[in-house]
Parts: structure tokens; sequence; C-alpha cells
């Protein structure tokens, strides 16, 4: 009873797979409507008491179910032929239902037409090398670890420098090198030149705290044209910016007079030098010793200061400005100053008379100097040169004025002609004493 129902599955699967979406589906609303129909038969059927009246009732839909679906079956072929007639395309039979297959030009043959743009292949070039010689690949270069080391190192210099260059101004301003040069071009009178020379030392070394050798300048000319005063006034400048303790002014004939005391005087010397320094670099700060009357230094206490500025002594000692005042080569500097001064132009500034002073008696007064002690080789000779008449009058007003007196002019020029002056040379008139008696005389008006 049931085999024929079965075979009736497997054909109508067969079937539904060549049909066509729409004719599917009225196919099976049809054949559903159908199996409906003979159920509810089959059912008032089966409430009837004869069983052999219900398998046949059975039987009998199963074939009418049959010949319907064999109707249907051809009326479904016609209508597949007729559109086929008409179109000239055959009938589809994708599903109605969308799916993620692939589209095919037979898919839709309305756009089979259109031509398809094909992509062109680009070609690589060919690399072509010499004959006999290879390809080589090339290594991938590997990065030291030192590059980056180096790169470190050349950053902590650069702050170093950077650190060192904003430190010159801080150095020179503590200093105050521009207060020092106002007051020396204030008092210090014909001696501008030397003035320059001194200050352009001053500055060289004062820019840095670290030196490799301490400053030591030596000041030479005749009495009386302002080594001591110069003394004096740098003495006054640097007690100011440093301190009392670390400016030293040594006179001999004052701190050791006798002659017999030389050595004890050299050790309290050196010990004295020792606590300045030390008390200097403790406060980072550069002391300054003045030497006044040079010339008049026993050979013990020039031994021993040329054993602190020649030998390698520790950094304190490296960190120290020597000044030397003397009179040594005096009868030189008035010699040349007396026999060049024709040949000098009265136009030419007070530096450019100084320069060529410079540059013709340094060499002379170092052969005297190291002939007498070979501490004046560690020296940067500085000669001062003789005072002009107009000099000696600007001493006399700037010791008027001090005193209090009124600087009336036919007096200073009265008082500046009662010194003693060398002949007259290229229409100058150097003094022999320099400003030396200006002092005394300005006591007795």
């Amino acid at each position: 009873m049931l085999k024929p129902f079965a075979s009736f599955q497997q054909m109508s699967e067969q079937d539904s797979s060549s049909s066509s979406s729409q004719t599917e589906g009225d196919f099976e609303g049809e054949l559903d409507e159908e199996l409906e129909g003979e159920e509810g038969k089959s059912r008032k059927e089966k409430g009837s008491p004869t069983p052999s009246l219900s398998g046949f009732a059975s039987l009998r839909a199963v074939i009418r179910i049959k010949h319907k679906y064999q109707a249907m079956k051809k009326r479904r072929q016609e209508m597949a032929l007729g559109m086929g007639g008409t179109t000239g395309a055959p009938g589809r039979t994708s599903p109605k239902i969308f799916t993620f297959d692939r589209v095919t030009p037979n898919t839709f043959p309305a756009f089979s037409s259109i031509p398809q743009k094909k992509k062109k292949k680009t070609r690589k070039k060919r690399v072509l090398f010499p004959n006999g010689v290879g390809r080589k690949t090339v290594l991938k270069q590997e990065h030291s670890q030192a590059t980056y080391c180096l790169y470190l190192l050349f950053v902590i210099v650069f702050v170093q420098v950077y650190n060192a260059i904003e430190n010159l101004d801080d150095h020179v301003l503590r200093y105050d090198l521009e207060g020092l040069e106002r007051t020396l071009r204030r008092e210090v009178f014909g001696q501008q030149g030397a003035v320059e020379g001194l200050l352009s030392h001053l500055k060289d070394y004062l820019s840095t705290y670290v030196h490799n050798k301490p400053l030591v300048v030596s000041v030479h000319g005749p009495s009386g044209v302002g080594k001591s005063h110069l003394g004096r006034l740098l003495a006054g400048h640097f007690r100011s910016v440093v301190g009392d303790t670390l400016v030293l002014q040594y006179y001999v004939l004052h701190h050791c007079p006798q002659e017999a005391d030389t050595v004890q005087c050299a050790r309290n010397l050196s010990d004295l030098i020792s606590d300045i320094v030390e008390q200097a670099e403790e406060e980072e700060k550069i002391p300054l010793f003045i030497f006044d009357e040079a010339e008049h230094m026993q050979v013990e206490i020039l031994d021993m200061l040329w054993q602190l500025l020649a030998s390698k002594q520790s950094n304190e000692y490296l960190n120290a400005i020597y000044l030397f005042l003397s009179n040594l080569g005096h009868t030189h500097i008035t010699k040349h100053m007396l026999q060049n001064s024709s040949s000098i132009s009265l136009a030419m500034t007070a530096s450019g008379r100084h320069s060529n002073l410079l540059k013709e008696l340094t060499p002379v007064l170092r052969n005297i100097l190291e002939k007498l002690h070979p501490l004046w080789s560690e020296a940067d000779i500085l000669p001062l040169s003789l005072l002009e008449k107009c000099h000696v009058m600007e001493c006399f007003l700037d010791e008027m004025t001090r005193e209090g007196f009124y600087p009336d002019h036919t007096n200073i020029e009265r008082l500046a002609g009662e010194i003693e002056y060398y002949p007259a040379v290229g229409g100058r008139e150097y003094s022999q004493t320099g400003c030396k008696e200006v002092v005394a005389k300005v006591n007795l008006l």
C-alpha cells in the first residue's frame, strides 16, 4: 500500500529539481490541497465499520493523485515549451531563493553580451647582469650597539660644552671686569695700552675656572709711571668681589726687611699662599697675589715662588693670579722711548704706541729678566711707557680734586712745570719722575 506513495515522492523530487521556481510553487500548492482533501476523505472512511472499504478508498486516492500529478506535469511542460518558442531563450532553472553561488554568464543571458574588460598583467622588468656575474643578494646591515653609545656620547659632550659656554658669562660677571676696566681707565693716566693688555689677560683667564697653569703677569716700568697705583687699584677691586682674605699684597721691604730672615720669610710666604689657595678652592674663587717692588726680592723667595709656578702642583695652585711689579729693565724702556719718539706719529693712539712698545721691548726685557732668575720665564711681560707732560697735568688735576682744591688750569700748569723732564723728542716731553712728586707738591699748597 505504501510503495506507490514512495515512488510518487521520488518522482516529485526529481521533477521539482528540473522545474522553474514559479511552477514548482503552484504545483506544490495544488498538491498539498489534493493531499489534504484525500486525507480528509480517508479519515471519514476510516470511521466506517468495514475495514476492506477503507483500504480500497486509500488505493483510489493514490491513483487519483498520480493521475492528477501526471496531468499537471504535462501542462507544465506545455507551458515551458510555449515560453521557449516565444522568447527563444531556455527557461530558468535556478531557484528563487538567493544563494552565494558564483554568477556565470549562463545564469544571466541578458548580460552575457557585454564585453568584459580583461585585466592587463604587468610584466616585471628583468634585470640584466653582465656575463659571468651572477645576481648577488645584498646582506642586511645590522646596527651595532656601539652606534647608540656614540650618539649618547655626542649628546653628553654637547650638554657639557653648552654648560661651559653658559658659565663663561657667569665667571666674568662674578669678577666685574667691566667695572674694573672703567676704574683703570679713569684712574691710570698715560698707560691705556698697558691697561688694555692687562684686561685682556684677565678676561681670558677669568672666563673659566679650570686652568692648566696660573696667570703670571710681570709689569715693568720706570719710577713714577703708575705701577704701584695699578697694583692698589687691582687689589681694591678684587677685595670687593672675592673678599679680603683672598687678596695678598706683599711688600718685600715691609714684610721681610732683614736679609738674615730670608729663609724664614720664604717659608712663611709659602704657608700663607697655601692657606689662601685652599680657601679659594673651597669657595670656588680665584685669589690674587700682588708682589710690589719685586726687584728687592731675595733669591730664596724667588726660588719658592718659582717652584709654585713651574712645578706640577695640584688644582688649587693652578687657579691663581700672580702680579709682579718692578722697575727691572727700566733703563731699556727709557732708552727705547727717547730714541723712537721721533718716529712715532703724534696721531697714533695710545694702544697703537703700546703695541709697538710691547712688540719691540718684550724680547729684550725677557732676555734680561731670565738671566736674573728663571721665574720670569713663566710670566707675561707687560712694559709701562714714560709719562708725557699732559699726563702729569692729569695727575695734578686728579690729586687737587681729591684734596678739595679748586682745579685752576694756570696753577696746574705752574705745578707741572716744576717737574723735571727729558729733552723734548718729536714734540713730546717725558717726565723723569712721572707722577711721583705730584702728591708732595699738592700737599704744599
